[in-house]
């Protein structure tokens, strides 16, 4: 078993947060009505795709009735229609959807983790929940050697990655490193820091981020790590 493996088998076990616990569970017993059905993940949402990627994209956490239904990261919500059909067209995805764990979806030269790995209430982590779940993505990005490229899915997800940076002496300050969408950064090291609106129903809903805007993100990935090969 690859490291990667066991990884996402301890997240799998986590139960270091008290409030994301009581919700996960609490959401999989009571479930939403079109899903009365299923059997609810309701555990820490594991990380996957590539180990070999070179793209690593970095969520917030998994959805009540989304990740924490289904066991896979932006799998059986509105925001994982948009995102896996912009990795799909550029060539990072098998498939353009995802609705379950073993719908046969695959990536190609990437890997998808969030900031944190329960769902939390009204979408909200608190800060020591994000400082609890921080070691495992600390961990993902020592074993990911390819990486060459991180697109962080909103601006939390961003800052949580700039806060790792900055307490490895990585960058100097945060300053420099505005969020926006589809804005770049260079990282020390030969990898690239790309932010994008995170794709929420409240944001596509609303026209904030449309599917042309989130297929730019990756495609500007995908040129930065082809720049980039070793």
């Amino acid at each position: 078993m690859s490291r990667l493996s066991v990884l996402a088998r301890e997240i799998t076990a986590c139960t270091l947060c008290p409030r994301l616990v009581a919700h996960r569970e609490g959401m999989a017993r009571v479930k939403r009505r079109a899903y009365r059905d299923w059997d609810y993940w309701g555990k820490p949402v594991p990380p996957f795709g590539d180990p070999q990627a070179r793209l690593l994209i970095v969520g917030l956490a998994p959805a009540a009735h989304g990740g924490n239904r289904t066991g896979r990261m932006f799998t059986g919500d509105r925001s994982g229609d948009f995102l896996y059909r912009a990795l799909h067209e550029t060539g990072f995805a098998s498939q353009p959807e995802s609705h379950a764990r073993n719908d046969g979806l695959e990536l190609t030269d990437a890997y998808i983790t969030a900031a944190v790995r329960c769902a939390p209430p009204d979408n909200k982590p608190s800060p020591q929940e994000f400082q609890q779940c921080r070691p495992y993505l600390e961990r993902e990005l020592d074993l990911l050697k390819n990486m060459r490229c991180v697109v962080a899915l909103g601006k939390l997800a961003f800052d949580a990655y700039l806060a790792i940076l900055k307490d490895r002496r990585i960058i100097s300050s945060r300053a420099p490193f505005v969020f926006g969408h589809n804005v770049m950064h260079e990282i020390p090291g030969a990898h690239v820091l790309i932010g994008s609106y995170h794709p929420s129903q409240q944001n596509t809903s609303t026209g904030r981020l449309t599917a042309p805007m989130l297929h730019d993100v990756f495609q500007r990935a995908r040129v930065a790590i082809e720049s980039r090969n070793v």
